[in-house]
């Protein structure tokens, strides 16, 4: 009782139900449709060439690479746990999506990067979404390991916990202030390689907060997770230097 109550005497209290997992699911759409709309709105020229270099079958395999890397790095972590289940991950659908658009890519001759209308929709909708990992409570598994930080929360078991979610959302957002102030002034690293950028950020502050989770681990310290980002960060990085060695006029576009 006495490490319970080391972890539950400066906590902060958060009301849980999974159903509002859902709810903020469809305010992270709906934020990042807007985020869309402002690109669309104000970047014109990215998305029209976005849609002249690519074709239908482009967002077919961005998609089903999304949802087959969502539900199978989610699953190859959760089946590890000691109450094994299957789920899905944000940061597994990422990394499908980008090995299927790098096969469409490649298979179709296009050797520009494409993903540059979709950072600022994705960065909403993580910075949104977040919030409702946190408010779904213990079902999620996305919680945090326990703290006794004045900051721990917690979610229904009365254990003050790392708020993850928290960190990753306001993580995000502080990139999306920086990237969305470069790209309205003109710098070339978020015009050219926005998407990279977005890629290298979101992978560096994820590898962090997964020191912060109570996954099992699968090579030393890393757990499947710490692998995934690494491999995200090493791909944004080769991006960023092959772009960084072109002449600006003949760096790959947004």
């Amino acid at each position: 009782m006495a490490g319970k109550g080391c972890h539950t005497r400066h906590v902060i209290h958060v009301p849980t139900a999974p159903w509002l997992h859902h709810v903020f699911d469809i305010a992270a759409w709906l934020s990042a449709a807007l985020g869309g709309r402002w690109v669309y709105r104000h970047r014109r020229t990215t998305v029209e060439r976005l849609a002249k270099e690519t074709a239908p079958s482009y967002f077919i395999s961005l998609a089903l690479g999304g949802a087959v890397g969502a539900w199978l790095f989610g699953s190859i972590n959760t089946l590890r746990l000691s109450a094994p289940i299957l789920s899905h991950s944000i940061a597994g659908g990422l990394v499908g999506a980008i090995a299927a658009v790098e096969l469409w890519k490649w298979r179709h001759g296009v050797t520009r990067s494409t993903g540059g209308p979709f950072v600022i929709p994705l960065t909403i909708g993580i910075v949104v979404g977040r919030w409702g990992c946190l408010f779904a409570g213990l079902p999620d598994a996305t919680f945090g390991t326990p703290t006794g930080l004045p900051w721990a929360v917690e979610l229904g078991d009365g254990i003050g916990r790392h708020p993850v979610q928290v960190y990753e959302s306001l993580a995000m957002l502080g990139f999306l202030i920086v990237y969305w102030r470069a790209l309205v002034a003109g710098r070339r690293w978020a015009v050219e390689h926005g998407f990279h950028a977005f890629v290298l950020a979101y992978a560096v502050q994820r590898f962090v907060w997964e020191f912060f989770k109570p996954y099992p681990p699968l090579i030393g310290p890393l757990n499947v997770f710490h692998l995934l980002m690494g491999g995200l960060a090493a791909y944004a990085i080769i991006w960023i230097a092959r772009g960084r060695a072109r002449p600006a006029d003949a760096a790959a576009g947004p």
